[in-house]
This record gives structure tokens, C-alpha cells and sequence, in this order.
């Protein structure tokens, strides 16, 4: 069950009305005026709850739902309990998000500066924006309407935000422009500089950082994750990526429209990504490759060479993901032998 501490629940909504935000057809529209409260997994559905069904693992565990309803496909819905109300989807894992949005709301905090947060008069705060404790905006920063600061956050000097952002708890973010509708999450490091050194007289010297960070519009950066400023050249990230938790891009790499970065990627500097690139958990990137557009790259996999449009990768050294289950297969009938 949703904690109501956290969420507003927008509920209770009647079946007919979740059957339209779902895009399903409720089987039996005798039920159209039953109500539902709360989402519920499949294991822990109650009366007034109703659950999602989609994963044709779980099958043997329809008939044990106890929800008033659930939404499913037409396939699965024979193994749903026939005491539970159906709805059938063509696409129960999109009922799922629209629902979500529907039923609960994210308790945010209203328009405010908050009195211990550093604010020069310099700075260009839009409307309706929240400052929260013990942040600390640069001088000359401009922040656009609507965006939620949370406390502790540290935004350098001349950055830019645009409207409709949010920055956790935490995060820092310097030598930056950022976009619209922009969420970057606690704990986020962004615009710091590149490792770059040169050996000089036996010790390694430090080669100033001169670019930036360039963030698109409608971008998510995840907890802890470090985004280095380039060298000379910007680092950028395009409209639309979503960057996991403990992802590190380093300088002057350029990702694409739509790119996802799943937890613990680190990519080495100077990589160009086309658009719709991900990357699996754990996946390493050696420095100046080109990745194409629509690549998949399988978990834990590391990249040494350029990567042509669309392949699908995986494995350290990476190959196509058919000859690495081949050579996955090779090794379990050597190990049995």
C-alpha cells in the first residue's frame, strides 16, 4: 500500500473511470461504479485495491489475487481468480504509469526562499520557485519559473536553470545550462572538472577544465551520479536522457536524444553517442569511441571499439550478443566435459 505520508491519494476513483485512464474494457460493466483506493502488487492485493497482471512468469499466481480488481491482457486473464473484477488491456504496463499518475500525487513543497538560503542579488529567481534550507546560489545564476531548489544544493556561479526543474538534496552543480523540465537528484555532481592530467617533471599536473555542461530539456540525472565539464569542448547531454544512480560521464563525451545510462555505466571521456544508446548496469566505455544510434550494450559489458548503429552487445571485450551466448555455451560443455 502507498504511503499516504508521501503521497496524496486522488482516489477513490470508480472502475469505469480507471478502465479509461488504463485504455482497458471492464468485462463486466455491472462493476462500473465500484470503487478502488490504492494500487497493490499481486501478492498483497486486499479489498479495494486493484493490481496490474502482465508477466506470464507470474501466471500460476492469478488465481491466488485477492484485489477487487486487476487489469491484465486478454491471454492472462483466464488465470486471473474469477471472484476479481477484470479489465483487459492491450497494454497493462501502460495502464499501470497512467494510472500511477491519476491515483497519487507527490507531496511537494510550495513557492518559498527559505530565510538560511544564500541568495545574491545578483541571482534571477523565476516564479512560483522553491528555495530550501541552506542552499547556496551563485552569483549572477538564473533559475526559471517553477523549479524546486531542495536544501543543501549548491548551484555555482552563471549557471543556468530552466523552468520547471527540480535539484536534490545535495547536489552541486557548476559551469552548467540546463534546460526545461529537468530533474537531477540528490547527491548529483555536475560540471566539476574532467581528469585530465600530463606527466611534467615527474609529477602530474592538472590541465585546466575551460568547457561546460550542457544539459537538454526533459533530462534526468540519478542520485550520486558525477557529469565532468570538457576541456575545451562542452560536455552534453541531450533531450530526453535518463541517467541512473552512480553513472560517471567524464569530459567532453556528447549523448544523444533519448540516451539511458543504467546504475554504475562510467564512460571515459571524449565519446560521442548517437540518440537512443543504452547501457546496461555496470557497463564501461573506453574514451574516444563512437557509439551509433539505437546500440543496446548488455550489462557489465565493456566497450573498446567504435559500436555501428543499432548492434546489440555484450561481454568484456564486447561482441554481438549471439556470439556471446555462444561463447557462453562453448564454456558450459567444456566445464562438463
Amino acid at each position: 500500500m502507498v504511503d499516504s505520508r508521501f503521497y496524496k491519494n486522488n482516489g477513490p476513483l470508480t472502475l469505469a473511470e480507471v478502465a479509461k485512464i488504463c485504455e482497458a474494457e471492464l468485462t463486466d460493466i455491472s462493476k462500473s461504479d465500484v470503487k478502488i483506493s490504492n494500487l497493490s502488487t499481486l501478492e498483497k492485493g486486499k479489498e479495494g485495491d486493484i493490481c496490474f497482471f502482465f508477466d506470464k512468469k507470474k501466471k500460476s499466481q492469478g488465481a491466488d489475487i485477492k484485489a477487487t480488481a486487476c487489469v491484465t491482457t486478454a491471454e492472462l486473464s483466464e488465470y486471473v481468480n474469477p471472484n476479481v473484477i477484470k479489465l483487459i488491456s492491450a497494454d497493462p504496463h501502460k495502464g499501470f504509469v497512467n494510472l500511477n499518475y491519476a491515483l497519487y500525487t507527490e507531496v511537494l513543497p510550495q513557492a518559498e526562499i527559505k530565510s538560511t538560503a544564500i541568495v545574491p542579488n545578483s541571482a534571477e529567481i523565476g516564479k512560483n520557485c522553491f528555495i530550501g534550507d541552506y542552499a547556496v546560489i551563485g552569483e549572477n545564476v538564473k533559475i526559471g519559473a517553477n523549479c524546486i531548489i531542495e536544501p543543501h544544493v549548491v548551484i555555482g556561479h552563471d549557471c543556468i536553470i530552466g523552468d520547471n526543474c527540480r535539484i536534490g538534496s545535495g547536489a552541486n552543480i557548476m559551469h552548467c545550462q540546463m534546460g526545461n523540465n529537468c530533474y537531477i537528484y540528490g547527491g548529483a555532481r555536475i560540471g566539476w572538472d574532467g581528469f585530465g592530467f600530463m606527466m611534467v617533471n615527474g609529477s602530474h599536473k592538472r590541465i585546466p577544465q575551460l568547457g561546460r555542461v550542457i544539459i537538454g530539456n526533459d533530462v534526468e540525472v540519478g542520485a550520486n551520479s558525477c557529469i565532468d565539464r570538457g576541456a575545451l569542448d562542452d560536455t552534453v547531454i541531450s533531450d530526453g536522457c535518463r541517467i541512473d544512480d552512480l553513472v560517471m560521464i567524464a569530459h567532453n563525451n556528447q549523448l544523444g536524444r533519448g540516451c539511458i545510462m543504467v546504475s554504475q555505466t562510467g564512460i571515459a571521456g571524449s565519446c560521442k553517442f548517437g540518440d537512443y544508446v543504452v547501457c546496461g548496469g555496470q557497463v564501461g566505455v573506453a574514451d574516444h569511441l563512437n557509439i551509433g544510434s539505437g546500440a543496446q550494450i548488455g550489462a557489465q559489458s565493456g566497450i573498446m571499439r567504435d559500436v555501428d548503429a543499432g548492434a546489440i552487445l555484450m561481454g568484456y571485450p564486447a561482441v554481438p550478443i549471439k556470439d556471446f551466448m555462444r561463447q557462453v555455451s562453448y564454456i558450459q560443455k567444456a566445464v562438463k566435459k
